[in-house]
């Protein structure tokens, strides 16, 4: 049996509250949309049917004693044995259309929403970004997987930021996949997704897919300027094409493709201030290799499946020379409704373009 796709799989998600299954939830379910991405935060939105005979055997509204809905009880969504959400409920809504029963919508995301939610001001003298991640992970209770490579910073700044948004400022200078998994926070540098975890097949798994190579925001070289604070002069780092090391060996990268079709196209990355030389270095690589890897991008649908996560890598087979092959996941979601029942969406990106 192709170990990427079980004989059965269950027709609808489970849901479990304050881990408590909850059999007459899955059965009134009528939409479900788990969003997940590499920036962090992952957010569901569950719609059940509100009228009907409930538990004391009389008609009425089903949800709104709040004994089993209610703000700050976690919400878990499950397919078989594997978790596809587990957060807690922000938001509770009632719609009443005019053709239909009543319904009630839920809210809720992960504990990441506890940094979306803290917002400060304050400065980090000597640190580096993994050593970040641990300290914001313990200013919330959380453990830290950390796994990065990259320089000690003299001096970084959060200035009226929130813990989260200024976590993801510095994994997008880290070149990093940031996410919230068994209540560790994570943060992975995107190097580290070596072979796929998963192969999809259109025409089997691989349900729909769209991709396209465009070359509009592909540069050649980026260079980053710095300040050296303790040799008191101007440094500058240029990265090129080599700083994707082997993204690319399978065909033709961006850059590659740019500079034999149009000739160099160098950019200048002017909105960060590094200490250093050695922050300059990272800051261009990281931004180099950001825009290279959306050379190519692409939006698909596959048969539900939870392996098929943020930060993943994904084997897309069945679509010719130029689009087969190993991509990494950025943004999924898990989809269940009445009509299509289960499936889930996502992007993916990757730094080349194969040869014909």
């Amino acid at each position: 049996m192709d170990a990427d796709r079980s004989a059965i799989v269950s027709a609808r998600p489970a849901i479990e509250v304050d881990g408590q299954a909850r059999a007459r939830l899955d059965a009134g379910l009528i939409r479900l949309a788990v969003r997940d991405g590499v920036d962090g935060l992952t957010s569901c939105e569950a719609e059940f049917g509100n009228w009907g005979v409930g538990e004391q055997e009389q008609l009425g509204y089903l949800w709104f004693g709040r004994d089993v809905l209610e703000f700050g009880k976690t919400l878990r969504i499950k397919l078989g044995d594997q978790v596809l959400f587990d957060g807690r409920i922000m938001a509770i809504e009632a719609a009443f259309p005019p053709t239909s029963a009543p319904t009630l919508v839920v809210r809720a995301d992960d504990r990441l929403q506890d940094l979306r939610m803290t917002r400060r001001t304050r400065h980090f003298e000597g640190i580096s970004d993994a050593d970040l991640v641990r300290q914001l992970a313990n200013d919330h209770g959380l453990q830290a997987d950390v796994n990065l490579n990259g320089p000690t910073w003299p001096l970084l700044v959060q200035a009226n930021e929130s813990d989260l948004a200024f976590l993801r400022r510095r994994m997008l200078a880290a070149d990093a996949d940031l996410s919230l998994r068994d209540g560790k926070l994570r943060a992975r540098s995107r190097s580290q997704r070596t072979e796929p975890d998963l192969t999809l097949t259109r025409g089997n798994q691989l349900r729909d897919i769209r991709l396209t190579a465009d070359l509009a925001h592909q540069r050649t070289a980026i260079t980053c300027s710095a300040w050296d604070v303790s040799g008191k002069q101007a440094a500058a780092e240029t990265a090129e094409a080599a700083c994707l090391g082997n993204e690319a060996r399978d065909g033709d990268s961006g850059p590659q493709v740019l500079q034999q079709a149009l000739g160099a196209r160098q950019d200048t990355v002017a909105h960060r201030l590094p200490g250093d030389s050695a922050g300059a270095r990272s800051e261009a690589e990281s931004h180099f290799r950001l825009i290279a890897r959306r050379f190519v991008m692409g939006t698909g649908e596959a048969d539900a499946n939870p392996r098929l996560c943020p930060g993943a890598r994904v084997d897309l087979q069945g679509l010719g020379p130029l689009f087969s092959g190993a991509y990494g996941v950025n943004d999924v979601i898990h989809r269940f409704d009445l009509q299509r029942g289960l499936r889930t969406e996502f992007t993916v990106e990757r730094a080349w373009i194969g040869r014909p």
